[in-house]
């Protein structure tokens, strides 16, 4: 009989597995937590939490607050992170790009990358303008209610998409917000064909953005770069007079620092003589 090969679940060793919960258990909101905490959020009893506690702490993952002796993430997790950041070409390539836009139109821009059924943002450069919206590097946001995310769920096909969102209502945030797949696959369709998205306060009220796509040398869609302002600054008129062709300007020009050929040759026409 031929050797089948296992599912990568299979593989999965739970203590490794755990460790990563008790990382990813910490968030904007939750800085430190304590074994109690740990242990209630995640269904683990508390000698398990310590003993990974420990563990983390001694690789400087996870570090003790001697005061209240709640825990924390550790600088070990920031060394990594960085490292990940230095090598993610796309986020090298697209800096200086991203820092002429918002001299253009002195708004804040950023790239994101789509993750499953969130963004991530990678990369950000501030406007000068005393309000300011500002996405937090590493923070993740729905993908179907913002401009950076639907301008990368706009390419793929109808069967991914259902995939992506099965088990994941779609949530209302907003008065604006689409909350029903079939409804947001055609609205895709339209992003698809126009080249650029718009979160008119789907995610947050008082907010709106506006993202293109960037491509790699295969042509596939491998970030949002994207404008977000509030309403006072962004009006409609402005987002398609303005900002829009910036946006498709600045990830046209961080696709082909990509490889990207905006008109590659067809290997099937042989040059005229």
């Amino acid at each position: 009989m031929a050797h089948q090969r296992k599912e990568k679940s299979e593989y999965i060793v739970q203590s490794v597995d755990r460790a990563f919960d008790i990382l990813e258990a910490f968030n904007y909101q939750e800085e430190e937590l304590g074994v109690t905490e740990l242990s209630q959020k995640l269904g683990l009893h508390k000698n398990n939490v310590f003993r990974l506690l420990a563990t983390l702490e001694c690789r400087g993952y996870i570090e003790q607050d001697t005061r209240t002796g709640n825990y924390r993430l550790g600088i070990k997790t920031f060394e990594v992170a960085n490292i990940f950041l230095h090598h993610l070409g796309l986020r090298r390539q697209a800096r200086p790009i991203l820092e002429e836009l918002v001299t253009r139109c002195d708004e804040t821009a950023y790239l994101a990358i789509l993750d499953g059924a969130e963004v991530v943002y990678v990369l950000m450069h501030e406007t000068s303008q005393t309000v300011r919206i500002v996405p937090r590097l590493g923070h993740r946001l729905p993908a179907y209610c913002t401009a950076s995310g639907k301008i990368q769920l706009a390419y793929e096909s109808r069967d991914h998409l259902a995939r992506i969102f099965e088990g994941r209502p779609l949530k209302a945030h907003t008065g604006n917000t689409i909350d029903n797949l079939e409804k947001l696959v055609t609205q895709l369709k339209e992003v698809a064909q126009l080249g650029y998205a718009v979160d008119n306060e789907e995610l947050e009220e008082g907010v709106r953005c506006v993202a293109a796509p960037v491509r790699d040398y295969s042509h596939r869609v491998v970030a949002g770069v994207g404008l977000s302002g509030p309403v006072s600054r962004f009006s409609m008129e402005r987002i398609e007079k303005e900002l829009v062709p910036l946006v498709k300007e600045a990830g046209t020009r961080i696709s082909q620092r990509l490889g990207y050929e905006l008109h590659p040759p067809n290997p099937h026409v042989e040059e005229r003589r």
